[in-house]
């Protein structure tokens, strides 16, 4: 491809859990990519091996400050995205998410660059409705722990459609749910990489609550997928469900960890934070009328290439 019809994207968080997949994939479809990350959770680790690439630069800056640059497409991901992550320094959280659609935006309006937010299942809260849909507006805590992270995404949505009617501008909101896969941070607190790493290393897996409550998980691949077709979808903007429907509980998850790295731990329950969710699930009807698009890998596929991943980390002295 030569240099006049490559896209110039840029991926903020691009060296986080997902960017690094993002990034990789779009440099790989022969695109000009800028990571942009400040480190807060990314690693230079999960995009080392993309800096070789004379079409991939990365740029270390904050999203909470503005910045100027020549892009004809931006994926906002930059924020924590785990709750020890987000709720070690909730200010900043917030601000990542406030500010960071406000210069995003401000960029795409000033090039005129279609822009997708990364939004979250976070934003439907402790949900009343079950599995959640795109038009469910959420049972939020406006006040509580969680609130930095759920309410600066809720935040962040209004922004995009603020810009979109006021300004016209080419936005797309995807809500992402649990989502897995290798360069999830080891320490980061989720589920899978907690329950994995704690599997490995034969401690007691930390289980919230009783286990009862549902999750569902998505392998990263399949979410990459659906970024790249919403960003390359016509008129639609979204909001739109990006997960696996398929819903576990997380016993169930703990169980299944234990026996693929036949482990001998065994599981400790502890009490369940505050305003966790006790059921987590999207509807993906609309995502796969508008967007062809549906997760097929099993969570014991997925699971494989996940474990494998942080054994090699564990084995490094990386975890």
């Amino acid at each position: 491809m030569d240099n006049y019809h490559r896209k110039r994207i840029l991926i903020t968080g691009g060296a986080g859990f997902l960017g690094s997949h993002l990034c990789e994939r779009l440099l790989n479809e022969g695109n000009e990519i800028f990571c942009l990350d400040n480190f807060f959770t990314g690693t230079k680790e999960n995009v080392a091996h993309l800096i070789d690439n004379p079409y991939f630069e990365i740029i270390r800056h904050d999203v909470e400050f503005p910045l100027h640059l020549e892009v004809d497409e931006i994926y906002n991901l930059a924020c924590p995205a785990s709750p020890p992550h987000y709720q070690h320094n909730p200010i900043h959280t917030n601000k990542t998410s406030v500010l960071g659609a406000i210069n995003m935006l401000g960029l795409a309006k000033r090039q005129n660059a279609k822009i997708m937010q990364a939004s979250t299942s976070e934003v439907y809260g402790d949900p009343h409705v079950h599995p959640q849909t795109e038009d469910y507006w959420g049972n939020v805590n406006p006040i509580g722990i969680r609130s930095c992270y759920d309410e600066g995404k809720r935040c962040a949505e209004t922004l995009f459609f603020d810009y979109y009617r006021q300004h016209n501008l080419k936005i797309k909101v995807a809500r992402i749910f649990n989502t897995y896969g290798p360069n999830m941070h080891p320490n980061d607190g989720r589920v899978v990489s907690n329950f994995i790493i704690q599997a490995l290393k034969g401690e007691d897996i930390t289980i919230y609550g009783d286990g009862s409550q549902s999750r569902s998980f998505c392998y990263v691949d399949e979410l990459i997928d659906g970024f790249i077709r919403l960003m390359a979808s016509d008129d639609f903007t979204g909001p739109v469900n990006l997960g696996n429907p398929v819903e576990f509980t997380i016993k169930e998850l703990a169980e299944k960890i234990i026996e693929m790295t036949n482990s001998t731990s065994k599981l400790s329950l502890n009490p369940l934070p505050q305003d966790d969710p006790k059921q987590r699930q999207p509807d993906i009807t609309l995502a796969k009328k508008e967007l062809d698009w549906e997760p097929k890998i099993k969570l014991e596929e997925g699971l494989k290439k996940t474990i494998a991943y942080f054994d090699g980390l564990i084995k490094e002295g990386r975890a």
